[in-house]
């Protein structure tokens, strides 16, 4: 067989594939490509050079030696199937692409690889709303964990800081898994008391407690064959985790008030900020239930751990507050925003330009602005820790003289806070609470 009829078979091979792929030669050059590669990057006529790492990144040497791991190397060396994430220069942008490489040797023995790219579309690396959006090495290598473990059925718990974009990871490991055409259903797990707990997750048959006037499917019902996500589960109390272990390890439910089990399909996926290691420590949440949620634990990186993906995540934000007029930051206003430790993640970046669009002079918004945005916060701060101190013994005699529950104290707290101060996000950390569970009080 010549080389020109073996490359035409191998044509062949490649459009048997569902995804982009392409054959490259030992020397990187892009010698064929199949119809779907054609369609979603462009097809190969009139490049040049047609490199690999030049068509899919712009590079001029191999993606090794610009820090990044090639695929195509690893399978040179090992003779087996290797795969990498990448972010791929595409006619949409950059986009992140899952690369597995195989490799084949044609009728001479010559060494050539099959590379299938698999566009990732639960996350992006141009500006966007709603998803996970960023280019750094250590955001990459989260997505290629949430791309793993979301083609599988696994348990996953999901642990960093707030303001990580637990809950947009856990959309991801659903839009990556066979599941994603089920229902995402969520459980905010803070503030849940033991009744509320039973009711909101397994449901509650009409006449099963006072106030229960009609039939409620619960949450495990409405994630039948999807996801169920338990945010924040280390607010699980200890004595309603037993609860919670034996609908994972069991499957089942029973509805408040009905006495015949209700069988559950749900993949689980759960989140925390809480070192749960040190509360089984502690004896605050069981081991036997960690250990069921923990099969594969992600760790999410703080934005101080990817620094690269500010500017990318400016523009995002800065799209979301504003999309009828482009807005944007200055390089010193970048500089100066580099610079903050950011302990509260994107929310906290998110809340800091929030700030500065309301304070700025124009749409480009220089350090001036972002100066401003940031002294509020300590002021802020100190006010509020000042304004709401009460001495221990003020605390008993408004407690005895106001004979008031601690839901309705609650209430009354959070009320005054939000009547005193407009940002959200400072009302959710002075109260010590996710934003997300001061949204669902705000409703109650």
């Amino acid at each position: 067989m010549t080389n020109a009829s073996w490359l035409e078979t191998m044509r062949n091979v490649l459009d048997s594939y569902h995804d982009p792929a392409v054959l490259v030669d030992a020397d990187y050059n892009v010698v064929a490509s199949n119809s779907n590669y054609d369609f979603r990057f462009g097809g190969l006529d009139n490049r040049s050079p047609a490199k690999c790492y030049y068509l899919s990144h712009g590079y001029q040497r191999p993606c090794d030696l610009e820090g990044e791991t090639c695929p195509m190397q690893e399978a040179r060396e090992t003779g087996k199937r290797a795969s990498v994430l990448h972010i791929h220069n595409t006619p949409q942008g950059k986009e992140h692409v899952g690369i597995e490489t195989i490799p084949i040797v044609d009728e001479q023995q010559r060494a050539y690889f099959i590379e299938v790219m698999k566009p990732i579309l639960e996350v992006s690396a141009e500006p966007i709303a709603n998803k996970m959006i960023g280019r750094s090495k250590a955001f990459n290598t989260l997505v290629d964990l949430i791309q793993r473990v979301g083609k599988t059925n696994t348990n996953v718990l999901l642990m960093g800081a707030s303001g990580t974009g637990k809950e947009l990871a856990a959309q991801a490991v659903h839009s990556a898994s066979p599941r994603t055409k089920k229902p995402f259903v969520t459980v905010e797990c803070s503030g849940l008391t033991d009744t509320l707990f039973e009711s909101e997750l397994f449901g509650h048959m009409k006449g099963s407690f006072t106030g229960a006037t009609y039939t409620r499917i619960g949450l495990v019902k409405s994630a039948h064959g999807g996801t169920l996500f338990l945010d924040e589960v280390g607010d699980v109390p200890l004595h309603l985790q037993v609860k919670l272990l034996r609908l994972i390890e069991t499957k089942t439910f029973r509805p408040v008030g009905d006495s015949k089990p209700d069988a559950a399909d749900f993949r689980l996926v759960c989140a925390t900020h809480k070192d749960l290691m040190a509360m089984v420590e502690r004896g605050e949440f069981r081991e036997d239930l960690y250990h069921r949620i923990s099969t594969f634990p992600i760790c999410l990186p703080a934005l101080s751990e990817r620094k690269e993906d500010l500017p990318l995540l400016v523009k995002s934000i800065l799209l979301r507050i504003s999309d009828s007029q482009p807005l944007s930051l200055t390089k010193s206003a970048y500089e100066l925003l580099s610079q903050q430790p950011f302990k509260g993640n994107v929310r906290e970046l998110k809340n800091i330009l929030e700030r500065a669009v309301v304070l700025r002079h124009d749409d480009q918004m220089d350090s001036d602005v972002i100066q401003q945005s940031l002294q509020l916060i300590p002021e802020q701060r100190m006010v509020a820790s000042t304004s709401l101190h009460v001495t221990p013994e003020s605390s008993l005699q408004f407690l005895a003289e106001s004979k008031f529950s601690l839901e309705q104290l609650e209430k009354k707290y959070l009320k005054a806070l939000l009547q005193r101060y407009q940002d959200k996000g400072l009302v959710a950390d002075i109260a010590d609470c996710s934003l997300r569970t001061l949204y669902r009080k705000m409703e109650e």
